[in-house]
């Protein structure tokens, strides 16, 4: 047998409590959650964050700016303080034996769980637009939360390429006076967005967007297909958001289309439990529209969920145990020595009585 397959058969059979797949801000803290809980806890990460091109995470409160990776690496740090595992490679696929899971890797490795935690996120897909995807987390944009300040009092351009384009130009229009509405290949707004688009003062611009202009890498207006120009400083879009969910197929999981029709999710209750006996996700594998912040909070509801949840399955053992210990015990000679004594008292006679001192031994 290969070393790679004689270590991952290994790593497979010593079962940690909690595998944690996807490393990102909500595995990281339901990780940290369970290792404070003295759980045995695995990350194993690809490394490939979703806010990765972005300069800063904001709305995190006292870390608010803070580098995406290096949020990442603090939080790594933290969970290994507290004696849990963080390892770099690519869940490949989550499959059941008997009562734990095996987690494969792209690496060759397995390792076993009593339970699973999956954050593996979501993918953005983007519209078709030249030079659009080179610019995304910079000055393509799509939350007013997490970019919003960043372009404040600039002429902000949002595109129609979704249900949400209206709602998206509300929302920019609260940070910025100047917003264009390009309506690119959606239809035209209904009577009442026209005039709620109106009443805001934001443009509404007819024609299919071509191409995005760059100067000095920044972006500095719009082409559309007839040749007009229109300057922006920043372009908003709706991305659908897909679940990155394959992992769980083999446990009869998948992704299903979002009742707002964003996208696809991993559907989950308020925990983030799946319905999946020892299953829960957290993060925008089940809530797209979370942002850091709601994702550090869904990783430490779902970790605290599961220890709950382990903590009953570790009671329900201890139980079984001890009743098992029980009917051992009854037919030792200890414990039918001690039933006698519980039963009988002062009150016992036999060999014992007539032994007893000053007891008459003869006739």
């Amino acid at each position: 047998m290969d070393e790679t397959r004689k270590n991952s058969l290994t790593e497979a059979d010593a079962v940690v409590d909690v595998v944690v797949v996807g490393g990102g801000v909500a595995g990281l803290s339901g990780a940290l959650t369970l290792a404070r809980s003295r759980r045995s806890v695995l990350v194993v990460d690809s490394g490939e964050p979703r806010n990765a091109p972005a300069s800063g995470v904001h709305g995190l409160l006292s870390r608010d700016g803070i580098a995406p990776r290096e949020l990442l690496r603090a939080g790594q740090e933290e969970v290994t303080g507290y004696g849990g595992r963080v390892v770099s490679d690519r869940v490949a696929a989550v499959r059941r034996d008997h009562d734990r899971f095996i987690v494969d890797t792209a690496g060759g490795r397995s390792y076993g769980a009593r339970r699973l935690l999956v954050t593996t996120g979501l993918v953005d897909e983007l519209p078709d637009v030249p030079g659009l995807r080179e610019r995304w987390g910079r000055d393509v944009l799509h939350c007013p939360y997490c970019h919003g300040w960043e372009v404040r009092d600039a002429p902000i351009g949002v595109l129609a390429d979704g249900p949400l384009a209206v709602h998206q130009a509300l929302l920019f229009r609260q940070l910025s006076p100047d917003v264009t509405l390009f309506l690119h290949t959606a239809d035209d707004p209904g009577e009442e967005q026209w005039e709620r688009l109106a009443a805001r003062g934001i443009s509404v611009v007819d024609g299919e967007v071509a191409a995005l202009e760059v100067s000095d890498d920044r972006l500095t207006a719009v082409r559309l297909s007839s040749g007009l120009r229109v300057p922006v400083r920043a372009l908003v879009v709706a991305p659908r958001f897909d679940a990155r969910g394959e992992v769980l197929a083999g446990l009869g999981l998948t992704a299903v289309e979002h009742p707002m029709g964003v996208g696809s999710y991993v559907e989950s209750d308020a925990s983030g439990f799946t319905g999946v006996a020892g299953v829960w996700v957290a993060g925008n594998v089940t809530d797209l529209l979370g942002g850091v912040p709601a994702a550090a909070a869904s990783g430490a509801q779902a970790a605290a969920a599961i220890n709950a949840d382990l903590v009953a399955a570790d009671t329900d053992a201890a139980v079984a145990r001890r009743k098992e210990d029980r009917c051992v015990d009854v037919f030792s000679a200890d414990a039918e020595a001690a039933g006698c004594e519980r039963a009988l008292g002062n009150r016992r006679h036999g060999l014992d009585m007539l032994l007893r001192p000053g007891r008459p031994t003869g006739r």
